[in-house]
């Protein structure tokens, strides 16, 4: 048994659950959009090319969870899920999350994308365990901020750290598949890093390190790297 490990934007899922997000609230009517269009596709640009300043993201994108009702953020996230997520969620992705589960491994989703967001989505796959960034919530009401550690880049490896010092799980065997150069940290750390449908910068840095680079866009779950 091992420790397998995921990522989730770009993927578990064929897109920016984040990015997404944001275009959501747009598209509803819920914040302003010109700034808001704007700015969340600069930060995603900043993302891509791996320059995010995570501070300002997570100020810009927390911000509308302060500014309205929880009972609204959960019925527009509600929303969110059935009409611009569950088209996204991928087959091989589930064929190669039950690969693992039928091996005994422990499932793990770590993402940048604040928990809010993702929460439910992993729970799409049938996965538990959730390291993501953790808006604050206080006396009913997220007030706009995150609470301990970004879970991004050098952030996810101390988040997942701070985990395996309260549990009995070890990275012997590990494994951990992204598409982001942006993971390269904790890529590193496990013991089987896979490249799935990676980004320019990561695939080259996967070339160069023999890493096994996959697809979950195709119609079935890669087998050649997944050892029984």
């Amino acid at each position: 048994m091992s420790l397998a490990i995921f990522d989730l934007d770009n993927t578990l899922i064929a897109d920016d659950s984040d990015y997404l997000w944001g275009q959501f609230l747009v598209d509803q009517g819920i914040v302003d959009k010109a700034y808001y269009e704007e700015a969340n596709a600069k930060f995603y640009s900043d993302y891509k090319q791996g320059d995010l300043d995570i501070s300002m993201f997570l100020h810009f994108s927390l911000k509308p969870l302060a500014d309205n009702t929880p009972d609204e953020l959960y019925r527009w996230r509600n929303q969110f899920i059935e009409t611009i997520i569950r088209p996204l969620l991928l087959k091989p992705a589930q064929q190669l999350i039950d690969k693992h589960r039928k091996r005994g491994d422990t499932l793990m989703v770590i993402t940048a994308t604040n928990r809010f967001v993702t929460e439910p989505i992993v729970k799409l796959y049938g996965i538990e365990l959730l390291l993501a960034t953790t808006p604050d919530f206080v006396d009913g009401r997220y007030t706009g901020t995150f609470t301990g550690i970004p879970c991004f880049q050098e952030g996810k490896v101390k988040l997942l750290e701070e985990w395996l010092e309260q549990s009995s799980e070890t990275l012997a065997n590990s494994w951990f598949y992204s598409d982001s150069h942006n993971d390269l940290p904790l890529l590193k750390r496990v013991d089987n890093p896979v490249a799935v449908d990676a980004d320019e910068k990561l695939s080259a840095y996967a070339k160069a390190a023999n890493w096994p680079m996959i697809s979950l866009r195709t119609s079935d779950c890669p087998k050649q790297h997944f050892q029984k």
